[in-house]
């Protein structure tokens, strides 16, 4: 019988020979996944024997992963701001470069909460739910709308809710953009697509191959997005309230002026840990 840790490390060479460049933490992370340790017992329990049914699920995830399949795609889950998101086919993983715009706009969410008592959120393209369950976890005052054009993440951001108990503030509506949605919200939050459709062929196997295409492709410049949800927000937003939108690192200039031709002021704009604008938070211009 196979030791744990001689798949890990067989898993690790076989990684690090197709040039994958995290091969060591991902050999830990996925078989750990697999078989629901966490990174210190893959360490400490590397003696222990592995069934032939666990010895089968191992090979069968490598395989997946040597094609470029992200690890945390192969085993379903990903973690958020604190949350264990379940991940599904029609929804974009969620990275930390999100979990920027769930902080940046923790304090403005704060100021309405605490001047209203509570508040509405609209989760634009809702995916896993991971925006809006976030701001969910933070505020049990909040109540929350995630839409999105895909049945799949729909489904999949009402089981996040449902997991962490949050399926009571947490309604889900198939809507493209504002087609489906009625009502004004304190707060609209975004991940649009915004990569430029010729720059997707070029992306890495990982986010080309596995990610959906809907939420990535912007367009020929990578603005469609910011266009329609500029368009129409003012007409969902309260008048005190603010909107939020991830961005891609050169689209600070561009996507300002948009939302400043629909009458929206910018509030704030923050980059990532790699020094690349991020975020941008508009609120209604009252001038």
């Amino acid at each position: 019988m196979t030791r744990l840790d001689a798949a890990v490390a067989e898993a690790r060479a076989r990684f690090s020979a197709a040039g994958l460049a995290d091969a060591a933490i991902e050999a830990r992370m996925l078989i750990g996944g697999l078989l629901g340790l966490s990174n210190t017992e893959v360490f400490t329990g590397g003696d222990r024997l592995l069934t032939e049914a666990e010895q089968e699920k191992i090979a069968q995830a490598v395989e997946r992963r040597l094609k470029r399949e992200p690890v945390h795609r192969i085993l379903g889950i990903r973690e958020f701001h604190g949350m264990e998101l379940l991940i599904s086919k029609e929804t974009l993983e969620p990275r930390p470069d999100t979990e920027i715009l769930v902080d940046s706009m923790l304090p403005h969410v704060r100021r309405i909460v605490a001047g209203k008592g509570s508040a509405l959120l609209l989760d634009i393209g809702t995916g896993t739910g991971a925006i809006a369950l976030s701001f969910l976890k933070e505020f049990p005052q909040l109540s929350g709308v995630g839409s999105d054009i895909s049945q799949d993440a729909l489904e999949t951001a009402a089981r996040n809710a449902e997991r962490l108990g949050m399926a009571a503030r947490f309604q889900t509506v198939r809507s493209t953009w504002f087609e489906n949605i009625s009502g004004r919200f304190d707060i609209i939050a975004s991940n649009p697509p915004y990569i430029r459709s010729d720059v997707i062929p070029a992306l890495e196997p990982e986010v080309r191959d596995f990610d959906p295409l809907a939420a990535l492709d912007g367009g020929p410049d990578g603005l469609d997005a910011y266009r329609a949800i500029a368009a129409e927000a003012g007409n969902f937003l309260q008048e005190d309230g603010v909107l939020g939108v991830e961005i891609g690192f050169d689209q600070k200039r561009a996507v300002t002026d948009i939302f400043a031709s629909h009458g929206f002021v910018l509030r704030e704009a923050v980059r990532d840990y790699g020094g690349n604008d991020r975020v941008l938070v508009f609120s209604i211009d009252r001038q």
